[in-house]
């Protein structure tokens, strides 16, 4: 026998807030339990202890016969390794859930969390994008990030390699969130573990699976989803026809979120699923100003900006004391780059990772050149710094891809893909 079909509206569901956290994981962490499962068993039962007693019947009516529940001692362990991750578990219904993310269809009925809450009380915006970004692609995501953020919002991403990245860093200052696909203690990227470290001490670290899990490829759409449910509004850097990037931008649709994307060059593949939104309805966005106009209005967005103008600078922290999750809320922290670079350093990494060494001699480095390249020109200059790598390092092998037709200089010191190369 089949399951009856049911039709979900999160907004009826009841309030799970003085529920046990212990019954409220047992019932999302039991097998074929899922977030819509999960919100209609308690629009049925009206709490997460009467699921679990009704789950078991409900899975006989369903076929299965030897079905049982999440074991309370499964759900203490996740408790206890959250624990001793530093990180703290918010249910679904608590006051300190995140109210954007609350009503979406499929809200995660968990999620750990370690860092600043008080972070998701700024404007909540995505910038997302490829991971294999041009230098132009990095340069944009970075002035979009810290522009949106000088003027008061929270810049949400993904922790991935590329756009995602550069954007955390261009807002470790005033704050930024970074939703993970796998547990709160695996880092992914594992050479983003530092970033991850310093987004703690003044923005906030998300995931919906439980510590120590791995992230693997079905984790990321539902991470993704966590991303534009978190967000007013999602803006697409770079992105390719199929990309992670534009599974969040159909998330953010369906979620009723704004979406946003910077166009780039018709020849250029990183290019194409940005163009692609802005051909179906996305808003072509060139700065952070074009933003903030959206969502604000021109007004607003002119107010804050000159406020933003005016404001003196912070003074630096140079050591700023973690403020336990258990405390009550408290703004953001602002670290300016100096003590955040201090914090990456106290823990053994620098703010710009430099290059990782040279493999595969020439061959491998021409193939990090032309990645860093598209039709669009893009400086010399800006090319080097994003490379981390000396002038004199690289010119030997710009030469070699000039003379061989891969790619073009122009005026003004810039370089480009040759069109038919």
């Amino acid at each position: 026998m089949m399951a009856r079909p049911f039709s979900l509206q999160t907004h009826h569901t009841p309030s799970i807030a003085g529920d046990d956290g212990i019954a409220v994981l047992r019932l999302i962490r039991s097998r074929k339990v899922g977030p819509a499962t999960f919100h209609r068993m308690l629009a049925e039962h009206g709490s997460a202890d009467a699921a679990l007693a009704a789950l078991p019947d409900m899975a006989r009516a369903a076929g299965l016969s030897d079905y049982t529940p999440c074991p309370i001692g499964v759900a203490e362990a996740e408790m206890a390794a959250g624990r001793r991750a530093g990180a703290r578990l918010i249910v679904w219904g608590d006051p300190a859930y995140p109210a954007q993310l609350r009503d979406i269809a499929d809200a995660p009925a968990v999620l750990w969390v370690k860092g600043q809450l008080s972070v998701l009380e700024r404007l909540p915006v995505a910038v997302i994008g490829a991971r294999n970004a041009s230098s132009l692609g990095l340069r944009m995501a970075r002035g979009l990030a810290l522009g949106l953020s000088q003027s008061g919002a929270a810049i949400i991403a993904g922790l991935a390699r590329g756009i995602d990245t550069v954007a955390h860093e261009a807002t470790l200052a005033t704050g930024t969130v970074a939703v993970m696909a796998g547990g709160i203690d695996m880092i992914y990227p594992s050479e983003n573990a530092a970033l991850a470290e310093a987004i703690c001490d003044t923005g906030l670290l998300v995931t919906e699976q439980p510590p120590g899990t791995e992230p693997v490829a079905r984790h990321f759409p539902a991470r993704n989803r966590i991303v534009s449910g978190l967000s007013q509004a999602v803006v697409v850097v770079e992105a390719a026809h199929r990309s992670g990037s534009l599974i969040t931008a159909k998330a953010a649709l369906d979620q009723g979120r704004e979406v946003m994307a910077v166009p780039g060059h018709p020849m250029d593949a990183r290019a194409a699923g940005c163009n692609v939104l802005i051909r179906d309805g996305a808003l072509l966005v060139r700065n952070s100003t074009d933003v903030l106009t959206a969502l604000l209005g021109p007004e607003e967005a002119a107010a804050r900006a000159a406020r933003d103008v005016a404001a003196p600078a912070p003074q630096p922290s140079p050591q700023p004391a973690p403020v336990p999750l258990t405390a009550p809320a408290t703004p953001a922290k602002r670290l300016q780059p100096a003590a955040v670079a201090q914090r990456l350093a106290g823990i053994g990494h620098a703010l710009r990772r430099s290059a990782p060494p040279q493999q595969g001699g020439p061959v491998a480095l021409e193939a990090r050149i032309l990645a860093r390249l598209g039709p669009s020109p893009t400086e010399e200059n800006l090319l080097i710094r994003d490379l981390g790598l000396p002038a004199a390092t690289l010119a030997p092998a710009l030469l070699a891809l000039e003379l061989s037709g891969r790619i073009e200089r122009l005026a003004g010191g810039r370089i480009a893909l040759h069109p038919q190369g």
